[in-house]
């Protein structure tokens, strides 16, 4: 498990980024050429690595901020699956459930790293202009936490995660709600990705047939 140990992408990894740059300047940039964006990444190097992959095709500067880094899971960092299976097998089988079995081994809260992702992206938000869209890049599990925070989901089940998972190299796309209450947001998309997403080749890109 990574977690917040500074871990770069290997060689899939910076494929995969490199697929998702692709689609999200196609997606959201190339459409209307008159709006401005801008980059904010968690500090740790594989999300740097990510948020570059899309920022140098346009010339922007990437913004680190260390309260995007992932969540931190105490002792199961820097651990295989098959050694938390084999040394803690109930509360592995628990983490794996979104049921908090981590918290035994010194996890952060998912409502403080939910709630540290979500102040970091609102206060992005506050520096953008009517013009401007913000993309924040940070870490599946950071993610998850803070629109878990967001949309008020912890507070119900604060035990219990009960967003899927976030992919490799895919995103989440918000839009602020328009009414008069600040830091309110509706979420268009989650857990999308490029269409070779939905192929076998994302995790095997060296299968691609050659063109």
């Amino acid at each position: 498990m990574q977690g917040s140990i500074d871990i770069p992408l290997d060689e899939v990894g910076l494929w995969q980024v490199n697929q998702s740059a692709q689609s999200l300047i196609k997606l959201y940039v190339l459409p209307d050429p008159s709006r401005h964006q801008l980059v904010v990444s968690s500090d740790l190097e594989r999300s740097m690595q990510t948020a570059h992959a899309f920022a140098d095709r346009l010339g922007l500067e990437v913004h680190a901020d260390e309260r995007l880094r992932e969540r931190h899971f105490g002792e199961f960092e820097g651990r295989s699956g098959a050694y938390l299976q084999a040394n803690f097998p109930q509360d592995f089988d628990s983490w794996c459930r979104g049921m908090g079995g981590e918290m035994n081994h010194g996890a952060e809260s998912h409502e403080h790293a939910g709630a540290r992702g979500m102040e970091a992206m609102n206060d992005w938000a506050h520096e953008c202009d009517d013009d401007t869209d913000l993309f924040v890049f940070s870490h599946g599990a950071l993610i998850e936490n803070a629109l878990q925070v967001l949309f008020g989901i912890e507070r119900r089940y604060p035990d219990f995660i009960s967003l899927t998972s976030m992919r490799n190299a895919h995103w989440a796309r918000l839009r602020r709600a328009d009414i008069d209450m600040d830091n309110r947001w509706i979420m268009e998309d989650y857990n999308h990705g490029p269409a070779l997403a939905d192929t076998q080749y994302w995790e095997r890109p060296d299968t691609l047939p050659a063109k």
